[in-house]
């Protein structure tokens, strides 16, 4: 979310906005997310009781732009060694990459990508520890809500369209330029000015940098007297992306050119196939509890061939103010609404980590309400 918010913000958040939920896991060690103080892998919870899904009313529903504190949904299962990333990534990086890749290095005859998908699950469950978590005890994430239940998604040279509509811009919406210079070296207080990490600047040499930039540094850069082009990089339409959702090269999606995606909305029934089953797989399955098979082009749910589905619950999908450097519902799908936590309130305390204490703190940003 950054610009938006900044590296090193603590919020409060207010879980009363959109309801309070009644914890999926009520045996817990307080004011801890999912592992103990101090440690690395003891969890903060017992899994002898679990509750089944409930929200009590709030005072509103989430609404499209609505700054968002969600359960990670990809965060069911996590590798121990690496909390930070998606497990389920990680086994599509492994299976492209070692395995996909591999055989074409060695001439050898390609298999499907499932085929590979398989090899790396025992890959990487035989070189690490892996854990499993309820709804209510993985990682907190936060995001921007650009599509709510029953809407329709498209994203067009980096410009989000919510039914046919551009989508508001807001300040803090970053993207990473390619900005050529003179040759000259980009100053240093000209970064710190605009609150630009040092580790955010790559140098590709002869005055080359892609750095990530609000459209109002953009326009900062180019009034730079050493500063030649200001340009954003944009995937053009049609490149596929494997990381991004759905995952498969029949939409051949990335993070600037995606969709049309309809977003699934509770008690609306669609119709399914193999064609479009890839959009609803994790949701009939992970989130909604069922169990789904694919036979000779044909689609079981629970045993019963069929050729349609209702959804339980609402969806919606949350994208980062920082775009090019999102992980997000672009990688990982829909988040459903039993994994929705809260509203951020306001900034208790801010940190620079690039210096040190006290001059670290940021009081400018302290009390001020999330995302202005």
């Amino acid at each position: 979310m950054e610009k938006t918010l900044q590296i090193g913000d603590h919020l409060f958040v207010s879980k009363l906005k959109y309801g309070p939920k009644i914890p999926n896991t009520p045996l817990s060690f307080p004011f801890a997310q999912h592992t103990m103080p101090l440690t690395v892998n003891t969890k903060s919870y017992l899994n002898w009781i679990q509750w089944p899904y409930k929200r009590l009313k709030g005072f509103t529903h989430v609404k499209n732009d609505d700054i968002v504190v969600f359960n990670f949904p990809e965060g069911d299962t996590v590798l121990v060694q690496y909390q930070a990333d998606s497990y389920y990534l990680q086994l599509r990086r492994v299976a492209k990459n070692d395995f996909e890749a591999g055989n074409g290095r060695f001439g050898r005859p390609l298999q499907s990508f499932d085929y590979y998908m398989g090899m790396a699950r025992k890959n990487v469950l035989a070189q690490n520890e892996i854990t499993v978590r309820p709804v209510d005890k993985r990682d907190n994430y936060i995001k921007r809500c650009i599509a709510i239940p029953g809407d329709t998604l498209r994203i067009i040279n980096t410009q989000v369209h919510i039914n046919g509509k551009p989508q508001k811009q807001y300040p803090g919406i970053q993207y990473r330029y390619l900005v050529q210079t003179d040759g000259s070296r980009i100053n240093t207080r000209t970064l710190e000015k605009l609150k630009i990490y040092k580790e955010d600047l790559h140098d590709w040499g002869n005055g080359l940098y892609e750095i990530p930039l609000i459209a109002a540094n953009a326009e900062e850069f180019q009034k730079l007297g050493n500063v030649r082009s200001v340009q954003k990089k944009i995937r053009p339409q049609g490149v596929y992306d494997d990381e991004i959702f759905p995952h498969d090269e029949r939409y051949p999606w990335n993070v600037d050119n995606f969709g049309p995606l309809w977003i699934p909305k509770k008690g609306v029934t669609i119709n399914i196939d193999t064609a479009n089953i890839c959009f609803y797989y994790r949701i009939i399955t992970a989130y909604e509890g069922n169990d789904l098979k694919i036979q000779n082009g044909d689609i079981y749910i629970n045993g019963v061939k069929t050729g349609s589905y209702t959804f339980k619950m609402d969806y919606y999908w949350m994208m980062g103010d920082n775009r090019h450097d999102s992980l997000d519902s672009r990688f990982w799908g829909f988040v459903p609404e039993d994994h929705i936590v809260g509203a951020p309130r306001s900034v208790w305390l801010s940190l620079n980590k690039e210096k040190s204490f006290p001059f670290n703190i940021r009081f400018g940003r302290m009390f001020r309400p999330a995302g202005r």
